[in-house]
């Protein structure tokens, strides 16, 4: 089953990004853009995970989410990946707003990953940059003028209270896009 963990904005945030996003979309057709029920921030992405091995995903990633405390969360921005000159992936930015509410994703992502590995699972990616993917191309672009129009973006601030556990079905959602299951969700706890 692939499957990822993710913080997933609450409904106010993402109206307000597709309120954004939404009237700009068509200055750009050769974007493949996703769409608010696509969007989330990607705390460990599992490309594989057998049946066998979800029960004890399913409790580590509840003991890893018990162990952080609920944080301020503003989308904001923007950013592409690999890079402006090379864009494939056009995204918005997540800040916290404070410090420790960076440092409680960072450590809500490391905890999500290390629980998911130790239940067997084999966890992709590499190091972490919290996002929300708003588009992809398949030919590398020229995105500098995307990013200019995204950093006048701050949306409103929520709080990240929970990570979700998604099952993801490939090509089973409308246009062929993924269709997102919700396996579990795991509250933030401590304290």
């Amino acid at each position: 089953m692939r499957m990822f963990v993710a913080l997933v904005p609450p409904p106010d945030a993402l109206d307000d990004l597709a309120e954004f996003v939404g009237p700009r979309q068509e200055a750009e057709p050769g974007f493949r853009w996703t769409t608010p029920e696509q969007w989330h921030v990607t705390l460990a992405f599992l490309a594989d995970v057998a049946d066998r091995h979800l029960d004890d995903l399913v409790v580590r990633l509840g003991r890893a989410a018990a162990r952080r405390t609920p944080f301020e969360v503003t989308l904001a921005a923007g950013g592409a990946f690999p890079d402006p000159s090379r864009a494939r992936v056009l995204f918005t930015g997540v800040e916290t707003s404070s410090e420790s509410g960076g440092q409680e994703l960072h450590r809500l992502a490391t905890g999500a990953r290390a629980a998911a590995a130790k239940a067997g699972c084999e966890v992709d990616g590499g190091r972490f940059h919290p996002h929300v993917t708003l588009a992809r191309t398949r030919r590398p672009v020229q995105a500098t003028r995307w990013l200019r129009v995204l950093d006048a973006y701050r949306g409103p601030t929520w709080t990240a209270g929970e990570m979700t556990l998604v099952a993801s079905h490939l090509g089973e959602g409308p246009r062929r896009r993924p269709r997102y299951e919700l396996v579990e969700s795991f509250p933030l706890a401590r304290g």
